[in-house]
Protein backbone atom coordinates (compact mmCIF):
# COMPACT_ATOMS: atom_id res chain seq x y z
CA UNK A 1 0.00 0.00 0.00
CA UNK A 2 1.13 3.50 -0.68
CA UNK A 3 1.37 6.22 1.93
CA UNK A 4 -1.66 7.90 0.37
CA UNK A 5 -3.82 4.80 0.85
CA UNK A 6 -2.94 4.36 4.53
CA UNK A 7 -3.29 8.02 5.56
CA UNK A 8 -7.10 8.08 5.85
CA UNK A 9 -7.12 5.07 8.18
CA UNK A 10 -4.45 6.70 10.34
CA UNK A 11 -6.44 9.95 10.40
CA UNK A 12 -9.57 8.09 11.55
CA UNK A 13 -7.61 6.32 14.28
CA UNK A 14 -6.05 9.60 15.43
CA UNK A 15 -9.48 11.27 15.37
CA UNK A 16 -10.96 8.54 17.55
CA UNK A 17 -8.04 8.73 19.99
CA UNK A 18 -8.31 12.50 20.12
CA UNK A 19 -12.06 12.21 20.74
CA UNK A 20 -11.49 9.76 23.58
CA UNK A 21 -9.01 12.15 25.20
CA UNK A 22 -11.45 15.07 24.91
CA UNK A 23 -14.29 13.01 26.39
CA UNK A 24 -12.08 11.99 29.33
CA UNK A 25 -11.18 15.65 29.89
CA UNK A 26 -14.87 16.59 29.98
CA UNK A 27 -15.68 13.75 32.37
CA UNK A 28 -12.80 14.67 34.66
CA UNK A 29 -13.83 18.31 34.69
CA UNK A 30 -17.42 17.46 35.59
CA UNK A 31 -16.24 15.07 38.29
CA UNK A 32 -14.18 17.87 39.84
CA UNK A 33 -17.18 20.20 39.74
CA UNK A 34 -19.44 17.55 41.24
CA UNK A 35 -16.98 17.06 44.08
CA UNK A 36 -18.39 20.37 45.24
CA UNK A 37 -15.35 22.55 44.96
CA UNK A 38 -15.88 25.92 46.66
CA UNK A 39 -17.76 28.47 44.61
CA UNK A 40 -19.82 26.09 42.45
CA UNK A 41 -23.51 26.47 42.93
CA UNK A 42 -26.08 23.98 41.75
CA UNK A 43 -26.98 26.37 38.95
CA UNK A 44 -23.36 26.55 37.76
CA UNK A 45 -23.08 22.75 37.87
CA UNK A 46 -26.27 22.36 35.83
CA UNK A 47 -24.93 24.80 33.21
CA UNK A 48 -21.60 22.96 33.13
CA UNK A 49 -23.40 19.65 32.60
CA UNK A 50 -25.43 21.17 29.76
CA UNK A 51 -22.29 22.55 28.11
CA UNK A 52 -20.56 19.18 28.47
CA UNK A 53 -23.55 17.41 26.91
CA UNK A 54 -23.35 19.63 23.81
CA UNK A 55 -19.57 19.33 23.62
CA UNK A 56 -19.84 15.52 23.74
CA UNK A 57 -22.23 15.63 20.80
CA UNK A 58 -19.88 17.96 18.93
CA UNK A 59 -16.94 15.65 19.60
CA UNK A 60 -18.88 12.64 18.28
CA UNK A 61 -19.99 14.54 15.19
CA UNK A 62 -16.49 15.69 14.26
CA UNK A 63 -14.49 12.47 14.62
CA UNK A 64 -14.14 12.30 10.84
CA UNK A 65 -14.05 16.05 10.24
CA UNK A 66 -11.10 18.01 8.93
CA UNK A 67 -8.12 18.71 11.17
CA UNK A 68 -9.15 22.36 11.28
CA UNK A 69 -12.64 21.53 12.54
CA UNK A 70 -11.28 19.06 15.09
CA UNK A 71 -8.92 21.78 16.31
CA UNK A 72 -11.90 24.09 16.83
CA UNK A 73 -13.64 21.40 18.88
CA UNK A 74 -10.45 20.84 20.87
CA UNK A 75 -10.29 24.59 21.56
CA UNK A 76 -13.89 24.62 22.79
CA UNK A 77 -13.28 21.70 25.13
CA UNK A 78 -10.04 23.16 26.46
CA UNK A 79 -11.65 26.54 27.03
CA UNK A 80 -14.42 24.89 29.03
CA UNK A 81 -12.15 22.54 30.98
CA UNK A 82 -9.57 25.09 32.06
CA UNK A 83 -12.16 27.63 33.20
CA UNK A 84 -11.65 26.85 36.88
CA UNK A 85 -8.01 25.84 37.10
CA UNK A 86 -6.97 29.27 38.36
CA UNK A 87 -9.92 29.49 40.75
CA UNK A 88 -7.87 27.70 43.41
CA UNK A 89 -5.71 30.78 43.80
CA UNK A 90 -7.03 33.19 46.43
CA UNK A 91 -7.01 36.29 44.20
CA UNK A 92 -8.59 34.80 41.11
CA UNK A 93 -12.20 34.09 40.28
CA UNK A 94 -13.67 31.45 38.02
CA UNK A 95 -15.59 32.91 35.13
CA UNK A 96 -19.31 32.16 35.18
CA UNK A 97 -20.56 29.21 33.13
CA UNK A 98 -22.77 31.46 30.98
CA UNK A 99 -19.58 33.00 29.54
CA UNK A 100 -18.49 29.50 28.54
CA UNK A 101 -21.79 29.11 26.71
CA UNK A 102 -21.10 32.23 24.65
CA UNK A 103 -17.62 31.11 23.66
CA UNK A 104 -18.56 27.49 22.95
CA UNK A 105 -21.59 28.65 20.92
CA UNK A 106 -19.32 30.89 18.82
CA UNK A 107 -17.18 27.87 17.98
CA UNK A 108 -20.27 25.77 17.25
CA UNK A 109 -21.52 28.49 14.88
CA UNK A 110 -18.11 28.61 13.16
CA UNK A 111 -18.46 24.88 12.54
CA UNK A 112 -21.90 25.42 11.02
CA UNK A 113 -23.55 23.14 13.61
CA UNK A 114 -26.44 25.37 14.65
CA UNK A 115 -28.32 22.24 15.72
CA UNK A 116 -25.83 21.84 18.59
CA UNK A 117 -26.08 25.41 19.93
CA UNK A 118 -26.44 25.56 23.70
CA UNK A 119 -29.55 27.41 24.82
CA UNK A 120 -28.60 30.32 27.04
CA UNK A 121 -30.12 30.27 30.49
CA UNK A 122 -33.04 32.57 31.09
CA UNK A 123 -32.47 35.36 33.55
CA UNK A 124 -34.99 35.18 36.35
Amino acid sequence: MTERQTAPAADRKNGRHESDVLLRQLDGHLARLQADQPGHTGHELALAERIAHHLRALIRETVRASAVDRARVRAAVHYFVVRNRDARHPHSHARPAHVDIWVVNDIIRDLGRHDLLIPEPSIA
